[in-house]
């Protein structure tokens, strides 16, 4: 039976979970083209689909790093008000295991699923003011899995617990070596369905101030909320990268075409 974790004050609605097929990578390690036949919507999902699925989790080591944690991502219309933002990416940690990369709670709500491995980067922004910490999980679940965890995480609101919060990745000498608990201001988990992925990202100040209560992104980017991470964008920091992440994973999933 799933253990179900303590309940906590209500929040407004979860926000819908964007399903987007991934592929991951690790460090150092060289790739080539991959299939893009596993990206199916779960509606289209079939019996046939299910190997390429299973082989997506196999494909982590088979990507250049640049193209899954781009050195520059370009936010256009990401941040408040539909103001474009400039994310630099400033160190990628090396790939490893769930321990230590999540709150406690969280690492048990994953653990349903397994994890074969944890990738994470740092971005901060163009005026090194906010600093956001980006990762993916490549889990041991199949579809199923997968369903039924986005499915408790949708229902029990796990994705909006103040602990249940991605870790940082702080680096020293960069604008994120003050990155830590205590910094994180806003933060964001999506469970995939169509791929045995979890893509997840949590922002802060890059002056490493602490934050009394920090803010799930889908409450943080309300327009017109007074809290601090709201008036800081760091709702918007933590979706806006987490976002692109999973755009330039589908980017490096889809072969290119091939010229008639």
């Amino acid at each position: 039976m799933t253990t179900r974790l303590r309940p906590v004050r209500d929040r407004r609605p979860a926000r819908t979970v964007s399903a987007v097929v991934c592929l991951v990578l690790g460090l150092g390690l060289i790739g080539g083209a991959v299939t893009g036949s596993w990206l199916l919507d779960d509606s289209a999902a079939s019996p046939a689909s299910q190997p390429l699925y299973t082989d997506a989790r196999k494909l982590w080591h088979s990507v250049p790093v640049d193209s899954l944690f781009p050195p520059t991502i370009k936010g256009a219309g990401a941040g408040p008000g539909g103001a474009d933002r400039v994310w630099t990416r400033v160190a990628v940690a090396p790939d490893g295991p769930c321990t230590g990369a999540f709150d406690p709670l969280l690492l048990r709500a994953l653990q349903p699923v397994g994890c074969l491995r944890v990738l994470r980067a740092t971005y901060t922004d163009a005026t090194a003011s906010s600093v956001t910490t980006v990762g993916m999980v490549v889990t041991e679940a199949d579809r199923d899995g997968m369903a039924a965890l986005r499915k408790r995480f949708s229902e029990e609101g796990l994705d909006e617990r103040t602990d249940l919060l991605p870790r940082a990745y702080a680096v020293p000498g960069t604008p994120a070596a003050g990155f830590g608990d205590r910094q994180r201001a806003s933060w964001t988990v999506s469970v995939l369905t169509d791929a045995p992925v979890v893509v997840f990202a949590v922002s802060g100040f890059a002056d490493g101030r602490p934050v009394a209560d920090p803010m799930p992104a889908a409450e943080a980017t309300v327009p017109g909320d007074a809290s601090a991470p709201a008036q800081a964008g760091l709702g918007h920091e933590a979706k806006g990268i987490a976002d692109r992440i999973e755009r330039a994973l589908r980017e490096s999933a889809t072969p290119p075409e091939r010229p008639e």
